[in-house]
């Protein structure tokens, strides 16, 4: 069995984390904004800091936050590479699917005939 790289892995992780809105909606803030505290994430949210920081925990196991200690405070700035490669993930699955669709449609033609 042959290993597979790190493009054709499926994001697991990555998938999990972005399947909850309020997580996206997390990573969108901290992309737009370019980093924020969990407390100022949690004034803009309709949860609590609590909350908010459970879900920072699920975007940085997919390595989708990078936490920063800056005194007292921890920052959360979002690392958009892993996205990156889950996207180049679903971009080749799709295009294998493509090329079996495309070879059905051929067999379907040549069997139908002129």
């Amino acid at each position: 069995m042959t290993r597979a790289t790190e493009s054709e892995r499926a994001p697991d992780d990555v998938l999990v984390a972005l399947a909850d809105p309020i997580r996206r909606q997390v990573l969108t803030v901290l992309a737009r904004e370019g980093g924020a505290t969990s407390t100022s994430l949690a004034a803009s949210l309709p949860i609590t800091r609590q909350a908010v920081a459970k879900h920072l925990a699920v975007l940085d196991r997919a390595g989708l936050v990078r936490p920063h200690r800056a005194g007292r405070e921890v920052r959360y700035e979002a690392d958009l590479q892993p996205l990156r490669r889950a996207m180049l993930w679903m971009d080749t699955i799709a295009a294998q699917w493509e090329r079996r669709l495309n070879a059905i449609k051929d067999l379907a033609e040549e069997a139908a005939g002129p």
